[in-house]
């Protein structure tokens, strides 16, 4: 038992107001540099805002389809947490992942000057998205959150709690700082545990890019234990959600929707639900059209 709700709780993780009109150009400009040693920021484009967030083990890269049809209109930022990939770990090495990724993306706005970014972030990514819209209030414009969850254990069991999630959080943190993602995903499925949803969400993302094991063990862990219900109700600007979906109705994705809505019940305004056909966990490289149409309509 305790087997299967690990792995259906690990693959929950990994497989991993409108924005302003014009954009002040001169404002754009003068701008400082910035530096962090958490994350990495590439910036290009001209326009409104947009923050793109990646999820875990994966980069700034996993945007770069979605961000070349948007740039010749938007300025877009592509962030990266140090770790990640091969990028070199910095400040990561120790303490917490998400919060303080989440505390360096809130510096860059306000030292970038950015007036009321979207903001949008997948898996890992749309927690650390939540975050930021929940501490800068109205300076965010609209937030996205991409096959993501304020607690991603309610999408197996809405009744589970941090408590009891983190002793097997704590399993997956050893098993992946010691044996690695690929030994990892090896192991749960030696198990022959019936993963439904976890075969979804887990093994398509674990890994996608990879990184150090530290910066990934951290990230699974924070992301299993750390519940962002109570602050969604912080959160003033507007939220969609994007999931992949399929018509299967014997499929666990075909019933992600109610799901979701349970999840972000907490926010000063409804949500809107966006499923996009055919896309599993990495939604904007599987269907990346349909999502690219997704974006564009929450953009307008």
């Amino acid at each position: 038992m305790m087997i299967r709700l690990f792995a259906s709780l690990l693959a929950t993780l990994f497989v991993l107001a409108p924005v302003a009109v014009q954009a002040q150009s001169q404002t754009q400009a003068q701008a400082p540099a910035f530096s962090s040693s958490r994350i990495i920021v590439e910036t290009r484009g001209r326009g409104a805002d947009i923050i793109f967030i990646p999820g875990l083990g994966s980069t700034g890269s996993a945007w770069r389809s979605t961000a070349d049809r948007l740039d010749d209109r938007y300025r877009v930022h592509l962030v990266t947490l140090r770790g990640f990939g091969e990028t070199q770990i910095g400040d990561n090495v120790s303490g917490g992942l998400a919060g303080p990724a989440a505390s360096e993306i809130e510096r860059y706005v306000r030292e970038q000057r950015i007036d009321r970014p979207a903001v949008i972030g997948h898996s890992l990514g749309g927690q650390i998205a939540l975050r930021v819209a929940a501490d800068m209030g109205d300076r965010i414009g609209r937030v996205m959150v991409v096959d993501s969850s304020p607690f991603f254990p309610s999408l197996i069991d809405a009744r589970t709690t941090s408590d009891q999630v983190e002793p097997l959080a704590r399993l997956g943190y050893q098993a992946l700082l010691l044996f690695g993602d690929q030994a990892l995903k090896s192991q749960v499925a030696a198990f022959g545990v019936d993963m439904g949803l976890a075969g979804d969400m887990v093994f398509q993302g674990l890994g996608l890019q990879g990184g150090d094991r530290r910066v990934l063990a951290q990230g699974l862990y924070e992301a299993l234990t750390v519940d962002l219900r109570p602050r969604l109700s912080q959160i003033t600007a507007p939220v969609t959600v994007v999931y992949g979906w399929t018509r299967d109705p014997d499929a666990p994705r075909n019933r992600l929707e109610g799901l979701y809505r349970y999840g972000f019940e907490g926010l000063p305004r409804t949500a809107r639900f966006e499923r996009i056909e055919g896309a599993e966990h990495q939604v904007m490289i599987q269907q990346p059209q349909r999502f690219l149409a997704a974006v564009q309509r929450f953009l307008s």
